[in-house]
This record gives structure tokens, sequence and C-alpha cells, in this order.
């Protein structure tokens, strides 16, 4: 059943504490020291230190090897870019395929014989022919990219209803690689036709990444780290802000007992706010709600670009979503095993209190 293990990533990602606990019992399972090492005489941990160091150059090699790495993305990004463009050309209707282009042989087809395809595409097109007469024809492949969200649990999350009627406008997602010799970073850039929400006709979102050890800890590297992100300012329409709603309050009077109503602003949950992404300052402290904030956030747009930009029609037509249920039945099962055993331990602790869990706080650098 391909359900659950879609149900325990959907919650992994709604809940940054479970993805924490995962991963602390997951860096568990690397073992805990032996005391061996402090029984070595001291000529052989200095040899062991000689080894450390080896590993912190092996370090500083695995980061350039990632900086190469990036670099070789933005290259082929730029091969990719014009099938890309292709493809929104016919989402958009500024291109009609040619029969060519549109042929496909689906899986089914292979089996059947000459004959009984040729039976099944003419009655294909005599309901296309009638289908044509009885509406107009659309133009391009409509609500592509809204669908696409719709049908990944990552996205469709976020999604609110009435955010779905700006989405309709949206005609393209692009991811744009920084320049050689920049510090590296990606922006993904979503492109609208006019609409009567915002005057915006792109809305971006930047990731900056770092891809060095930290000479603090090392060994804790583990390829290139997504630091901080920024995004824009949208410029809505007078009274079309998704992102924020108007409430009515009543507020009683010490004094006088009377009572009046007040109107406030208070922000709203829209897919929007992924363009306004809590500010982070160089090397400040954040508090537990922003950190889970900002770790959903770089997993979205990481995700956007590594996997719904790259193979967007797959996600539109639901064939990727098969691919990734499949992907994920391993992490599911090990999130099983890690809630039983936390079940265990808390049935054979005298001392637990239901109402007191702990939990370690996520990262907000996901490793890429």
């Amino acid at each position: 059943n391909k359900t659950f293990p879609r149900q325990l990533t959907v919650q992994m990602m709604q809940n940054p504490q479970i993805l924490a606990a995962l991963q602390e019992r997951l860096d568990g399972l690397n073992g805990s020291p032996s005391g061996y090492m402090e029984s070595l005489p001291k000529v052989v941990k200095r040899r062991v230190n000689a080894l450390k160091n080896l590993q912190v150059k092996c370090a500083h090699i695995e980061a350039k090897f990632y900086e190469e790495v990036h670099e070789l993305e933005r290259k082929y990004a730029a091969l990719y870019q014009p099938l890309f463009d292709k493809r929104s050309e016919i989402v958009k209707a500024a291109y009609e395929p040619t029969d060519e282009e549109c042929e496909w042989k689906a899986d089914e087809e292979e089996e059947l014989t000459v004959s009984k395809q040729d039976e099944m595409k003419e009655k294909a097109k005599l309901e296309e022919e009638k289908k044509d007469e009885e509406k107009e024809d659309p133009k391009g492949i409509p609500e592509f990219w809204l669908t696409v969200f719709k049908n990944v649990d990552l996205l469709s999350d976020m999604l609110q209803e009435h955010d779905e009627p700006i989405l309709k406008h949206l005609q393209d997602i692009k991811v744009k690689f920084s320049d050689p010799g920049q510090p590296m970073s990606f922006t993904l850039e979503f492109l609208f036709e006019a609409n009567d929400f915002f005057t915006n006709t792109v809305l971006t979102k930047t990731y900056k990444m770092r891809s060095e050890p930290d000479e603090s800890d090392p060994f804790s590297f583990d390829g290139p780290e997504i630091m901080c992100c920024t995004g824009c300012t949208i410029e809505w329409t007078k009274g079309k802000n998704v992102t924020l709603k108007t409430i009515k309050k009543k507020q009683k009077h010490k004094g006088r007992g009377t009572v009046r109503t007040v109107t406030k602003t208070v922000p709203n949950d829209s897919f929007f706010n992924f363009f306004t992404p809590p500010d982070v300052p160089e090397n400040a402290e954040l508090d537990e709600d922003s950190e889970a904030v900002l770790a959903a956030d770089f997993e979205i747009g990481h995700f956007i670009r590594e996997r719904i930009v790259p193979r967007a029609v797959l996600y539109f037509t639901g064939e990727a979503i098969e691919d990734d249920d499949d992907d994920v039945i391993l992490s599911g099962s090990v999130l099983c095993v890690q809630e039983g055993e936390e079940e265990a331990d808390e049935e054979n602790d005298p001392d637990y209190d239901p109402k007191v869990r702990s939990h370690a706080p996520p990262s907000i650098h996901p490793p890429l």
C-alpha cells in the first residue's frame, strides 16, 4: 500500500520535530565510543591524530568536489533550458507541437495489435472531434503548474483555496544558478502572466549555500548546506493580498462597560508566504519556531529545484509521484521502528510523563 509511506512523508514534512527525532535516532546507529581509544598508548594516539588531520584535508577536497559539481549543474542547466523553454511555450499556448512531437507510445499500447491500435485511434479521434464541437478548444495545458502543486503532498499542504485562482496564472518555474566565481547559490523564478492579484511578472526566492567544512567541526561536513534564503516583495493589488486577512474582535470598555468592534489585519495562511521567509541575521540564534519554519522552507526549495522543475510533466501526470512513493518506503519503515522503540522505552520508564516530551531542534542547514 503506497498511501501509508506517503502519509508518513507528509507527517515528517509537516512536523520538523519528527524529522529531528528520526535524525537523532539515525545518528545513534553510528555507535558510541567503546573506550578502546582511551586505552591506547600515547604513541598510537599521536598517530591517530595524524589520521584525523588527513581526514580534515579529505573534507576540504570533498568541498572542492561539490563546488565543481555545482559548476557542472550550472553548465548542464544551460543545456536543459531550451527544452524547458519549449515546455513553457506549449503550456502557455505560445507553441503548438507537431503531430510527430505529440506521438507517444504508452506501455499498454505495446501489447496491442496494429489493427486494435488503429481502431482505438479512430475511436479517440471521433470522440475528440465531438468534444471540440461541444466546447471551445482549450489553449495550451490549462492549470499545468497548479495541478503539479496539488499532486505533490509537500506543496499541496501549503496551498489554500484562495491561492488556487492565483496559481492558475503561473506559467513557468525556472532555476538560475550563481555565476562562475560567485558564492554558491540558486534562485527559483516563478513566472506569472498578467493577473488581477499583483503586478509582478516574476516572483523570486534565492537560496545561498556554503560548501566548506566548519573549522570548529570539520568532520560534520557532508556536502553543501543552504545557509539562508531571501524572498521578494509582492506588489499586491488593493484588496487582493491573500497573505493577510481582516478579523473583527469585540472589546469591552473596563470603565463604562460598553462594547465596541475592532477591526484588525492579521497574517493569513497562504502559499505566497513562501516569498517572505523569516529574516536570519548572520550568526544569530534562532528560536525553535523560526528554525522549524526555515528547515521546512529549505526542504521545499530544494525539492522544487531538484525534482519539480526537471520533471514537471511527470508530476502533472502523477507518474513521478509513484516513483517518490517507492523511494520513501525505507524511510517510512525506519520511522516506524523509531516510534515503536520510543513507545517501548516509555512503557518501561517509571518516570515517564506523556505531557513532557523533549525533541532535538532541527538543523536549519540541511545538506543538499
